[in-house]
């Protein structure tokens, strides 16, 4: 029987389970960080909690006889994405990077990049005075110096000190739609919108509502893959690159090249 790790906790990554865990003759295991206390279960066996690194990746994928690992976390889940590179290089798993496509800007957006959380903190008070944060409840700790500015930040779970002085925490799980979104900018009066290029479309109705509404967004860079790894832009590409063809049926490997 072969074996897929997905390491998860993005829909992608239970979108991808969803598809192949009735697949005959393949055993399916997503990986959660265990930084959320209730995430939605994917289908399939579900193991929480780190690793130990590269080597406690590269142990568990030998032990557990792993055929495939397919890292579709997050696209800022850097120390993960590494560690799986390494580990699959070190006992020779092919490994599949799941990455929805960066978001590209359209007439109307007023987007400033930047490359880091920490340099996202430093432009932001040059552009408002009200900034609706959405890079997450870990990514707080970078604006905890930031004056002048009142952040609205959204999280699943109440964030982790240091956080910024002037802070309205809204304890939420998206994905929001647009009008959700709108309601959220004209109740706070947000006049800058702060993110990270997650891509997709589950998070970019926050965008539409920014540019209809005129307003500056800084967007963070997302980081690069490690070198040599191949980068699959949605489940049906990775589905193709395994080899599972319609009605869930397993027939190869995954493809070279």
């Amino acid at each position: 029987m072969r074996h897929i790790l997905i390491l998860g906790g993005t829909t992608e990554a239970r979108q991808l389970a969803e598809a192949l865990a009735p697949s005959p003759g393949l055993r399916v295991t997503s990986s959660l960080a265990g930084r959320v206390s209730s995430p939605r279960l994917p289908p399939g066996e579900v193991r929480v909690g780190g690793f130990g690194g590269p080597a406690g990746l590269a142990d568990w994928l030998r032990e557990q006889q792993v055929h495939t690992l397919i890292d579709a976390t997050h696209p800022f889940a850097q120390v993960i994405s590494r560690n799986a590179a390494e580990a699959a290089a070190a006992v020779h798993v092919p490994l599949l990077a799941l990455r929805r496509p960066s978001w590209v800007p359209v007439a109307g957006d007023r987007w400033h990049w930047v490359d880091s959380l920490e340099q996202a903190a430093t432009v932001l008070p040059t552009l408002g005075r009200r900034a609706l944060l959405t890079t997450g409840r870990l990514g707080l700790s970078a604006f905890a110096g930031v004056t002048g500015v009142h952040l609205v930040a959204r999280s699943v779970e109440p964030p982790d000190p240091p956080l910024p002085a002037e802070l309205t925490v809204l304890l939420e799980r998206g994905p929001f739609r647009a009008e959700q979104e709108r309601a959220v900018f004209r109740q706070h009066r947000i006049d800058v919108l702060v993110t990270k290029d997650s891509g997709g479309a589950a998070t970019a109705p926050k965008l539409a509502v920014a540019r209809d509404l005129g307003l500056p967004v800084l967007i963070v860079r997302r980081p690069a893959l490690p070198a040599g790894v191949r980068e699959v832009a949605d489940v049906a590409g990775v589905l193709g690159e395994l080899g599972v063809v319609s009605g869930n049926v397993w027939s190869s490997g995954p493809a070279d090249g």
